[in-house]
């Protein structure tokens, strides 16, 4: 019965025509996993409830539900003690990341098949939903090829026939180029067939074609530009020619101008402070121009999820929850300057002595728009609260007054004050103790503005994009470098620079593949791109690549830029009060980096991490698979 309710949540979840039913009325109907798939198709409202159920099966990796994947890499710190294991850990497991994921594949199949076979719906609604199944299944190869690199490649329902010889059941690897040709193919088949409309956002457009076609492309395009004989296999289940760059880079940009110039999406601009405008781009539901592809949550259907609970500020939290995911100073420091320019938070100046700022905001002036749409920053405000995350005091001696708890107060600890006194922010940081700001921030984007959507009792509602105009842009942008076209590529980074504040538009001689990797970095972390963007460069084994980190990496660095940049370990800043009573600087702000103590590895990411593992049980029943490199 769970599973029947949870498709039902699913399809309510749809975008619904005209014939649609209400929500109560999918109570009288016939559980998906026990009907038989012919007659599904004789009811349209059963097909509605099985495509909703496909979809809710969508795989994403790092997801909105799942905060803690978001602390895997440099994004973020899993504040959570059962989560600091992610910062201890030298090396990525080789199966990480894996899906091998057959049972779905046959559901799609079967279904197509079977819709295909029908003809008791009219013809117009079982075009659409046998090309939604169809998008679907992309959807699943991508996800599948970009774990494993080539996977067996089955369009039919497989029946065991009870023989005793299942050999004709066992299908090899498709080549990784044949999986990705498979999916741009796909796509394009399908994407005249899907309505053509920018309201309809949890299901399948043209546009939501166009946005993954693209995607693949751009991965398919990648990976044979940046492959090497260490991560191929000899059949081709592994690597792709690099003679067939420039025309999945062409697929790339052609799917993402076909988007563009349709004129239907455009980057979110609702709001005038530039900051909340971003931060709002991920929680707006109505009528968003920017979204492209979402998977939905609804409070009336109790499909809600608790990204928000986890992750509120902890000071103002509608609930006893809340700090889990610190955004890191790795992140942070990653946004550059106003004027195009990279540089340090200064901590210190060219002696050594530490800078003091007069607001606790100071530091991060004159950055990015997006950092304080991605970060709540230490002096900044959620649900009209204000975050309060310092370290303590600094006394004139250079010793540290500080607490161990949430707000922590002290008596006679200052000197001149015998009275009690808070030595250390309700937000943090606490070193250790879970739920503080232990980097010095709190995550803010998908965080739920509204009211109660940081109580168990009523959750979040906020949707998870998957594609959105901004990505489209980025991709066009990457495409056009990738095959020489510099301008092309600085006008289209240009709208998307121009909406975090950065109005001194790169020219075509700027453009280098270091910009490229930081403005993907910089709008699209926290929504799932980072690992894959660094294994279709080949440049996860570089960046995490097991070497220890210090806080010179940090202050006044000179390479925060670089693609190559190495980032292993979670760094953080923490602002601590200056007190030193008749001194000019007196009650203004410091900065130090810090390394969390929980964090006592650096990540390393191997050459067998590329593609993930296959397990031996899959081998072991088909023998016509063959394992990936470098395993």
């Amino acid at each position: 019965m769970k599973k029947y309710i949870y498709i039902l949540s699913a399809a309510a979840l749809l975008t619904f025509g005209e014939s649609c039913k209400k929500d109560s009325e999918f109570l009288d109907k016939q559980p998906t996993n026990t009907l038989d798939i012919e007659a599904t198709w004789k009811d349209p409202n059963l097909v509605l409830s099985v495509i909703g159920d496909l979809y809710d099966r969508y795989p994403d990796f790092q997801r909105i539900e799942s905060w803690w994947l978001f602390a895997d890499f440099d994004e973020g710190f899993g504040s959570a003690s059962g989560d600091y294991f992610r910062h201890q850990n030298l090396e990525y497991n080789y199966d990480s990341w894996n899906m091998w994921d057959y049972g779905y594949v046959r559901d799609l199949n079967n279904f197509i098949k079977k819709g295909e076979e029908s003809n008791t719906l009219k013809k117009e609604d079982k075009d659409r939903y046998l090309a939604e199944a169809r998008f679907i299944r992309a959807g699943l190869y991508f996800e599948m090829v970009k774990r494993m690199g080539g996977v067996p490649l089955i369009l039919e329902p497989l029946t065991y026939n009870y023989s005793g010889d299942p050999t004709y059941l066992q299908y090899p690897r498709a080549k990784e180029t044949e999986v990705y040709d498979f999916v741009i193919s796909e796509l394009e088949a399908v994407k005249t067939i899907l309505p053509n409309s920018a309201n309809v956002k949890s299901r399948a457009t043209k546009a939501a074609a166009l946005a993954m076609e693209s995607r693949a492309a751009l991965y398919a395009g990648s990976i044979a530009k940046y492959s090497n004989s260490q991560l191929t296999l000899p059949g081709g289940e592994v690597g792709i020619a690099s003679s067939l760059a420039n025309s999945y880079f062409t697929k790339a940009l052609n799917a993402a101008k076909e988007i563009i110039a349709d004129g239907q999406y455009s980057l979110y601009q609702k709001n005038p402070n530039l900051s909340e405008n971003f931060a709002s781009l991920f929680t707006d539901k109505g009528s968003n121009p920017e979204v492209i592809f979402v998977k939905d949550f609804k409070l009336k259907t109790n499909k809600v999820h608790g990204f928000t609970i986890d992750n509120q500020p902890r000071s103002s939290a509608e609930e006893a929850q809340g700090g889990r995911l610190n955004p890191s100073l790795n992140l942070v420091q990653s946004f550059e300057k106003l004027d195009n320019t990279y540089a340090s938070l200064p901590v210190t100046d060219g002696s050594g002595n530490p800078v003091y700022y007069t607001g606790i905001t100071d530091i991060f002036a004159g950055r990015d728009a997006r950092l304080a749409g991605t970060v709540i920053l230490p002096g900044t405000l959620f649900k009209g609260n204000m975050v309060d995350i310092w370290a303590g005091y600094q006394l004139a001696n250079g010793s540290i007054v500080t607490g161990d708890n949430f707000g922590s107060t002290k008596t006679d600890v200052l000197p001149g004050n015998p009275g009690s006194v808070q030595v250390v922010g309700k937000d943090g940081p606490v070193d250790g103790l879970e739920f503080s700001a232990q980097t010095g921030f709190y995550v803010r984007k998908y965080l739920d503005p509204s009211a109660g959507s940081g109580q168990i009792g009523t959750r979040s509602e906020v949707w998870w994009i998957r594609y959105r105009y901004a990505e489209v842009l980025l991709n066009a942008a990457e495409a056009a470098f990738q095959l020489g076209d510099l301008g092309a590529a600085a006008g289209y980074l240009k709208p998307v620079r121009d909406r975090a504040g950065l109005t001194t538009a790169l020219t075509a001689a700027e453009i280098t593949f270091d910009r490229i990797v930081h403005e993907r970095k910089v709008e699209l972390a926290f929504e799932g791109h980072e690992l894959w963007d660094y294994k279709r460069w080949r440049l996860a084994d570089k960046v995490w690549n097991g070497n220890n980190m210090s806080n010179a990496d940090f202050i006044n660095a000179t390479n925060i830029g670089s693609a190559t940049r190495t980032s292993t370990q979670v760094f953080g800043l923490w602002p601590y009060k200056y007190y030193n009573p008749g001194n000019p600087n007196h009650n203004k702000y410091i900065f130090k980096v810090v390394k969390p103590s929980r964090v006592t590895a650096a990540h390393r990411f191997r050459l067998g991490n590329y593609y993930s593992l296959i397990n031996q049980d899959i081998i072991n029943r088909n023998p016509k698979i063959v394992r990936n490199p470098n395993q």
